[in-house]
């Protein structure tokens, strides 16, 4: 299969160009610095630069995959700040927020999604339980949350534009990287290997869904 990763410098996004790899895939996968550019070919990758919070280097994507069909992409890049209701976001930190999180993946799909299709394939993006409105217990991460609830509905909303591929807005849990830190019960390793099965028994009818790490659909958003 020709797997594409984007945002894959490390953790989740290192894992599943890891898993793939190691399938006997074909990935290709993008990272913003050369440190994260030389671990991708590492393991064996095709390796682009692109910095998804960049509307230009964002736009630059669909020339570097021309004439490829993709089985499986990923939107895997994301960026997390701490801050809850009692503190107004700042400017820089909404922007960047919410740049990385949404706005790249919504520039992202109108260029990817078509090579997606060619191949009837899935479209999985990254996104966090924390972005499901219907169990929001606290606004603790709240830029965070709301970036995450925003790509849900990028999510949903773009499936019947691309009726030959099967969208999916996919929950990591609670993971060991540098967003969720050491004490995560989850190791990268155990959570890409249950967000690819879950892309795996996806079918037509679930398209633009928000699954959990288990792979059952999440109930309301």
């Amino acid at each position: 299969m020709n797997i594409l990763v984007i945002g894959a410098s490390r953790g989740i996004g290192l894992e599943f160009v890891r898993q793939y790899r190691a399938a006997g895939d074909r990935v290709i996968a993008t990272a913003r610095d050369d440190a994260g550019l030389e671990r991708l070919r590492a393991l064996d990758a095709v390796a682009l630069k692109l910095d998804v919070a960049s509307p230009a280097s964002v736009s630059g994507l669909a020339w570097q995959l021309d004439g490829e069909k993709i089985d499986v992409a990923l939107y895997v890049a994301g960026v997390l700040t701490h801050a809850d209701a009692h503190t107004p976001p700042t400017q820089p930190d909404f922007d960047h927020v919410m740049h990385t999180n949404v706005l790249g993946a919504m520039q992202t799909i109108p260029q990817v999604a078509p090579l997606v299709e060619a191949a009837q394939g899935r479209f999985g993006f990254i996104t966090s339980d924390m972005g499901h409105i219907a169990s929001a217990e606290s606004s603790y991460c709240w830029t965070y949350r709301v970036s995450k609830a925003a790509l849900n509905m990028a999510v949903a909303s773009a499936r019947d534009d691309y009726p030959q591929a099967i969208f999916a807005a996919l929950s990591p849990g609670w993971v060991q990287t540098d967003l969720g830190g050491g004490g995560a019960p989850l190791s990268a390793h155990d959570s890409v290997a249950a967000m690819r099965r879950t892309l795996a028994h996806l079918k037509p009818a679930d398209s633009g869904g928000f699954f959990g790490i288990d792979g059952t659909p999440m109930a309301g958003w």
